[in-house]
């Protein structure tokens, strides 16, 4: 089965970009909007709306695959590729990429992802990531339809794994909105929550953490309060930002003390902390995260540790699970580029024996998450992320139903 066309379209994302420099500097909130000018290049506004580009495969016996380019909210921060606007990138793909692709043989997924994933632009550099993200989520739909599988099947036939017959845990993100969004969470039982955004010390943290303790506690009871059945524990996943090193200097044994504090509060729940620290380049994040990691289990402190900041590669995934630096991994979907990095992502963590969360952006779109799926449910991870947006319910059902679908059409053939 071959490729006779590509066709592009602009779309919107399930969020905004927003220009994290800008914010830093103290942009001021303007109701859902932000006051001021603009840092990072590209950006007209500092919070603007999410753009994607939908890109349709058409097969030669007219069936047709779908992939979606994304970026990160924080597009063009922290060493990512610029922001990415529809308009600046269809011309690439219909000038430069759609000519590589049509008539090409939809024999190999993995062949063809891992040829379009090291595709250069005309300066010699790697394309940008969002591209490489969507091409490659419509190339494996388009394998998937030539073959007649599901696209979970396609990865385990060629990754040599085996499609879950159980559900992955599904971890939700409540954004701002960190308490009203947990009820909407525990009345679908999530299996993790909330994510909770403690990006700011003494506004979400407290100087000495005592506001984030207040919030765990609040959490679990609210759960024992709203919860109609006894069985339901979900476990308890909070991003901090790197706030608790900047609040305790990056003190390890004071750090430990207040995890702790955050066990006890989180008590029976289990506990997960993503980002403790933020050294501010790679290979100080993987030391210090490696060093509290050891101290907590040395201690026996029951918090797992997520690593997040400076952990946005195969390569670096592959560092930070080497060194032992942190109890799981999130791996951001679109900063990895072809969707082939990801499964390489996942099974690596895996064989190290690192916890691999599936996670992402809330500015993805439905058709990324629906892929997303797919890949989780052909390697396995530990978790993944509801996406894309902040308001739980929409995200939730769009991963939660294309899981339970890929479980039924499986059982079904059996």
């Amino acid at each position: 089965m071959k490729i006779i066309d590509v066709v592009c379209s602009k779309g919107f994302t399930g969020f905004y970009f927003d220009d994290q420099r800008a914010i830093k500097a103290n942009a001021v909130h303007d109701g859902f909007s932000y006051v001021g000018q603009p840092i990072t290049p590209g950006f007209t506004k500092i919070r603007q709306a999410g753009e994607a580009v939908s890109v349709t495969i058409v097969l030669e016996d007219g069936q047709l695959a779908y992939g979606d380019c994304a970026a990160v909210q924080y597009s063009g921060a922290g060493g990512r590729d610029p922001l990415f606007l529809a308009d600046d990138f269809i011309p690439v793909i219909e000038k430069e990429i759609k000519p590589l692709l049509v008539g090409r043989e939809l024999s190999s997924f993995k062949a063809l992802a891992e040829e379009v994933d090291k595709l250069k632009d005309n300066a010699g550099k790697q394309i940008h990531t969002a591209l490489r993200y969507g091409l490659t989520q419509a190339i494996l739909d388009a394998v998937a339809k030539a073959k007649h599988q599901l696209m979970c099947e396609v990865i385990a036939e060629e990754y040599h794994t085996k499609v879950s017959e159980r559900p992955i845990p599904i971890f939700t993100q409540s954004g701002d909105d960190r308490y009203n969004n947990v009820d909407k969470m525990i009345i679908k039982k999530a299996e993790i929550l909330p994510h909770a955004l403690i990006n700011n010390v003494q506004e979400k943290l407290g100087a000495n953490g005592e506001l984030l303790l207040e919030y765990v506690e609040w959490l679990k009871n609210r759960i024992i309060e709203l919860r109609t059945d006894e069985e339901y524990t979900p476990v308890l996943h909070i991003d901090v930002y790197g706030t608790i090193g900047v609040a305790f200097n990056n003190d390890v044994d004071r750090m430990a003390d207040y995890f702790c504090r955050l066990e006890k509060a989180a008590a029976p729940l289990k506990l997960r902390i993503e980002g403790p620290m933020d050294m501010e380049e790679r290979e100080k994040q993987v030391a210090a995260l490696a060093a509290l990691t050891a101290k907590l289990h040395a201690e026996n402190i029951n918090v797992e540790l997520v690593a997040d900041e400076w952990c946005n590669t195969y390569d670096d995934i592959r560092i930070f699970a080497d060194k032992k630096a942190g109890d799981m991994l999130q791996i951001k979907t679109p900063d990895l580029g072809g969707i082939n990095n990801i499964i390489e992502s996942v099974l690596y963590c895996r064989e190290k024996g690192i916890g691999a969360y599936q996670g992402g952006t809330c500015n993805e779109t439905d058709r990324s998450a629906q892929v997303s799926v797919h890949i989780a449910m052909a390697t396995q991870p530990v978790q993944m992320l509801a996406k894309p947006g902040m308001g739980v319910d929409e995200g939730y059902m769009i991963v939660y139903n294309e899981m339970n679908r890929i479980l039924a059409v499986r059982q079904a053939r059996k």
